[in-house]
């Protein structure tokens, strides 16, 4: 009989647990309802712990709930190797090797959507076969100057361009079960002084140049989570922005994901509480730092939160909404039971690489039709330059990669001409011999005892006797060229390479110069070189992608993403802005330090187009092909438009050459009057077409009111004037191949 009642006692207990099964474990149920019964079950201190770090690159779930913690994972060019707990040395895991995928200004410059899709989708098995929920990446901050030393992360100049490139991209990530965190939001458009910059920017110029990839990003990509900046706004820290986090990208947007701090940018808890964070990361960037038992309960949105809600300081409303958000990423990600496997390092993410390196290279001038290398011909090639040899994957800040292998420019040319011809090497400059970055070590002893004038004649002789010499040099990854944390300090070459350069034009008439870099540099070289190559940072296949370009295996149809500028002065934020901050201000090293944005929405190639005594070097959109394109007269279905209506605008391009290619068609809007000034024109839709030889396409391009649309700050309000628009077709920003007026009433 005791036994018994015990038996029953125990049933009785029982049974209300089986009757109610906790609805956040249905994987069948709609996301809200599993978010709102999940919350409802939290204590006050479950619901604090997961809005914070519990380690350098994790934050906590609730064990007694069965919902399990969020890893983050640097990108967005590659999976991060994996830290310490608390630091950010290596764990020296043998099995956190990745493939390094191209620099994202390569994959703007491709202009093919697919491209970036296949970029996502890849990166995103990656993640998710090392059981990542987040990776920090892509990066859409425009290009604001070419000294930014974190520009080879983003995706351009352009904000119609970037949007575009960017939602493919965290499409092909999320499909994976990985969210993208869209970086870094925003106005991060400098690294000198990143913590203390103070951006002072007008609406017009904040919603038009600005903010458009990261609304595309929000609105069309649904990207899960976004990532803050470092920098100020109105005076405000991005991590804590009322105005951008709170009324633009959670009122205006609607967007419902989390927002994440880049790590160390949270100062203050109040406003973290109420500016629109959600998870708090890195405050101490050691971890260790401001506790001695449990560092992370010290984080401003930790216990400092907690007390302030048990003292009854500040409500609970606040926090319920960041922990929605925060559940709502764990049940997409961490608890999504339907996310693929992932894979790691397969030989179709090699050829990914390889292909969106092949279609981002971008041939910058090809005089005399001296590339592609004619291997029928070509019995000896001279290859030059410290580039060509230094591995590129480690270095350049959070985006430094431990990978499986990487090849070389050298290698990849060897490797591809075989014996058909040989290929020689001489370094010709000393740049950065070391290769290590955060305990990241890339094996290669560059050390180098020769004087720079031994190296120069060495390089000399070499090219002499050499059928091509193919120089391969720009910038690499270290602090003040392409590197997180530092801006570069000048426009120039580093390391002499422009007097390497002048003396290789000299020695050999088939001179190919090949740019290794994320930024744009100054050429004063350019009149003496017949070829130019914009190599980019290209990844594990560097070697092979740039191989098959040069040798005509792939044929080039890259478009530059950004301006190169002739020089500084070229430049709006140079000319007009202050950069990199208010002088009297950095004299008196105030706490925060004020930059103007004087130039507005003028940016780009929106400035160079209103400058009459100066041309680009290059100008954005450029690039050429080993073929040619002949684009027909365009026309449009329509002379006149009300505002409910749509345009359509078309363009036959042939290739007139004997390869097959692809070329990149733009269609630029121009305002030929309005109330506001407005750029001379600006880039509203593009496609990549491909054209075998002696064929002819049409292309069509639809657009609406918004493509004749400007943000009117004084009505707060994107608005579109009737009056006379053009419609400018062009293989850049200056080939311009037609123009088609039409009305808006």
């Amino acid at each position: 009989m005791k036994i018994k009642q015990i038996v029953f006692g125990l049933s009785l207990l029982a049974l209300p647990v089986f009757a109610q099964q906790p609805v956040y474990l249905n994987d069948s149920a709609p996301i809200e309802d599993r978010v709102e019964d999940a919350l409802k079950r939290m204590t006050l201190e479950e619901k604090i712990a997961i809005i914070h770090a519990q380690s350098k690159f994790s934050s906590a779930g609730v064990p007694r709930l069965g919902i399990p913690e969020l890893w983050m994972t640097d990108g967005p060019h590659g999976i991060r190797p994996e830290v310490l707990w608390d630091e950010w040395e290596q764990a020296a895991w043998t099995n956190d090797s990745c493939i390094a995928f191209p620099a994202l200004t390569c994959l703007a410059a491709t202009w093919n959507e697919d491209m970036s899709y296949l970029y996502g989708k890849s990166i995103g098995e990656e993640a998710r076969y090392r059981e990542k929920d987040v990776l920090l990446g892509p990066g859409v901050n425009i290009y604001r100057t070419p000294l930014n030393g974190r520009n080879f992360e983003y995706m351009g100049e352009d904000p119609y361009l970037a949007s575009k490139m960017v939602v493919p991209y965290i499409k092909g990530v999320q499909e994976n079960g990985v969210a993208t965190c869209v970086k870094h939001y925003a106005l991060n458009n400098q690294e000198f002084n990143r913590h203390t910059s103070n951006v002072i920017l007008d609406d017009r110029a904040l919603y038009e140049i600005y903010l458009p990839a990261f609304k595309a990003a929000v609105q069309e990509g649904k990207t899960w989570t976004i990532m803050s900046a470092y920098n100020l706004y109105k005076n405000q820290h991005l991590c804590h922005n009322q105005y951008l986090l709170n009324d633009i990208l959670k009122g205006e947007w609607g967007f419902d994901g989390a927002v994440v701090s880049d790590w160390g940018g949270t100062h203050d808890t109040m406003q973290a509480i109420y500016n629109g964070l959600d998870l708090e990361f890195g405050t101490w960037t050691d971890g260790l730092t401001m506790g001695a038992t449990n560092a992370y309960d010290n984080y401003l949105m930790a216990n400092p939160y907690l007390e302030l809600i048990k003292s009854g300081k500040v409500g609970t409303k606040e926090l319920d909404d960041k922990v929605r958000r925060v559940l709502r990423l764990g049940f997409r990600t961490s608890m999504n039971k339907n996310k693929p496997l992932g894979s790691l390092n397969s030989p179709e993410h090699g050829l990914a690489g390889k292909r969106i390196g092949e279609e981002g290279i971008v041939l910058l001038q090809n005089k005399n039709n001296v590339l592609p290398i004619n291997l029928n011909t070509a019995k000896r090639i001279a290859v030059i330059g410290e580039n060509a040899v230094k591995m590129m994957t480690v270095g350049g800040g959070s985006s430094s990669l431990k990978v499986k292998y990487e090849i070389s420019p050298l290698d990849g040319i060897r490797n591809r001409v075989g014996s058909q011809a040989e290929a020689v090497y001489a370094r010709g400059y000393v740049g950065d011999p070391t290769g290590s970055y955060n305990g990241v070590v890339s094996g290669q002893d560059l050390s180098e005892t020769r004087s720079f004038d031994v190296l120069l004649a060495e390089a000399v002789e070499v090219a002499k006797s050499a059928d091509y010499v193919i120089f391969i040099g720009g910038l690499n990854k270290s602090n003040h060229q392409d590197c997180e944390g530092a801006d570069r300090n000048h426009l120039e070459l580093p390391y002499n390479q422009n007097k390497v350069i002048s003396q290789l034009a000299k020695a050999n008439k088939n001179l190919v110069v090949v740019n290794i870099s994320g930024n744009a540099v100054a050429m004063p070289w350019v009149n003496e070189v017949p070829a130019i190559v914009q190599g980019w940072f290209l990844g594990s296949e560097t070697g092979s992608a740039l191989a098959s370009v040069l040798v005509g295996d792939a044929n080039p149809s890259g478009k530059l993403p950004f301006t190169f500028p002739m020089k500084l002065d070229d430049v709006g934020a140079h000319k007009l802005g202050v950069y990199p901050g208010d002088p009297t201000q950095l004299a008196n090293k105030r706490d925060t330090i004020d930059v103007i944005y004087n130039e507005g929405i003028f940016v780009g190639y929106r400035w160079a187009d209103m400058q009459k005594k100066s041309k680009p070097l290059f100008a954005f959109g450029h690039g050429l092909s080993y073929t040619t394109f002949e684009y027909g007269k365009p026309s449009a279905n329509k002379k006149v438009i009300s505002a409910d209506e749509t345009i359509t605008f078309n363009v036959t391009v042939k290739n007139t050459g004997s390869i097959e290619g692809q070329e990149v068609v733009q269609l630029y809007i121009s305002d030929k009057k309005s109330s506001l000034p407005r750029p001379v024109k600006e880039l509203k839709a593009f496609k990549k077409v491909k054209l075998a030889p002696g064929e002819e396409k049409q292309v069509s391009f639809t657009i609406a009111k918004d493509a004749l649309s400007f943000y009117d700050p004084a009505q707060k309000a994107w608005v579109a004037e009737p009056g006379k628009f053009e419609a400018v077709v062009a293989a850049s920003a200056t080939d311009i191949k037609g123009v088609v007026p039409f009305d808006l009433k």
